[in-house]
């Protein structure tokens, strides 16, 4: 199919965590072509909305794609894009025939790919190509009659800021690799009895507020022998998203991770009575240790509320 915007209709699939489940990923491969020629006369679609907000497309309907093309319609000013780097996008597409919303990530996780053609497909490796986090790109195409409009928006993969100041003697030490995944050693002390909230690093995002979906890369590691029990920075591993603050994750979560902002790195001790204890999980009786990446965060809502932020959610603990 010559066609490089292949849109899914229907909402994404979301899984519910009981333990450890990744966020499931988006249903459209986007892929995207060439910008349109100068000389080609096509009416402009107008992107409007927030940055970290669905966007609003204004544009004459039905429209009538002239030229499949995409334009940048804000340029980021977070890392550059890199081969085989990890890529988080949110993506919303429309049928330019009624509105009719196709595609929305906004109302549940972005999806994670990787930066490389085999992932991302040819065409939509080259429109990233260049690109900085936090950009908002504008496509157009049209498949089978259909005139598909749709927006990118290009989202961290990883925290970025200002670092914070190194933890204290007596609590865990953090070492990060190339791409961010973090190393964790556990000192040879007793853990501590309350919750810790270190940030490692302090992003420039908007906060975490309770009840709102938030997407996260995190390593979880067992304070008694040291040993990583869950991380979602393996290959093939997509960062996790949940709703925090209302009780589906574990209270040490619920806690530690509101208020912060996005682009922030956390490393939370969570003892026994703020994690599992009196539960049937193996760690019911563990001091864990968790360094969270906060990728993006956005307001759950109702199916039956187009156009805002997404409502599905996957948990993203050990259970």
């Amino acid at each position: 199919m010559s066609s490089w915007v292949r849109v899914v209709a229907g909402a994404l699939a979301a899984a519910v965590m009981t333990g450890t489940a990744a966020c499931a990923p988006a249903s459209l491969p986007v892929e995207v072509g060439p910008a349109p020629s100068s000389s080609v006369s096509q009416e402009p679609v107008q992107v409007t909305g927030a940055n970290g907000a669905p966007p609003t497309l204004e544009y004459d309907k039905p429209f009538d794609v002239v030229r499949s093309g995409s334009r940048t319609v804000w340029p980021g000013t977070g890392d550059m894009l890199e081969r085989d780097d990890p890529v988080l996008l949110n993506l919303y597409a429309e049928d330019g025939r009624d509105g009719t919303e196709l595609q929305n990530t906004f109302r549940t996780a972005p999806a994670a790919y990787t930066m490389t053609e085999s992932s991302l497909g040819n065409d939509l490796f080259e429109a990233l190509e260049g690109q900085r986090v936090g950009a908002r790109l504008s496509l157009l195409d049209e498949q089978d009659g259909v005139p598909v409009l749709v927006v990118v928006d290009v989202l961290p993969a990883r925290a970025s800021g200002t670092a914070g100041e190194p933890p204290g003697k007596g609590l865990p030490q953090v070492r990060l690799d190339d791409l961010g995944a973090p190393t964790v050693r556990v000192p040879d002390a007793e853990p501590p009895s309350d919750l810790v909230v270190h940030p490692l690093i302090r992003g420039a995002g908007p906060q975490v507020r309770a009840g709102q979906i938030v997407t996260v890369e995190f390593t979880a590691v067992r304070w008694s022998d040291g040993s990583v029990v869950d991380t979602t920075w393996t290959e093939g591993t997509p960062p996790q998203s949940a709703e925090i603050g209302i009780g589906k994750l574990v209270e040490g979560w619920d806690q530690g991770l509101l208020e912060q902002t996005v682009g922030s790195q956390v490393m939370l001790v969570v003892p026994p009575d703020s994690g599992y204890a009196d539960t049937t999980s193996r760690l019911a009786g563990e001091t864990m240790v968790y360094v969270v990446d906060i990728l993006d965060t956005h307001q759950a809502v109702a199916e039956d509320e187009p156009r805002q932020a997404g409502d599905e959610k996957t948990q993203e603990e050990e259970g």
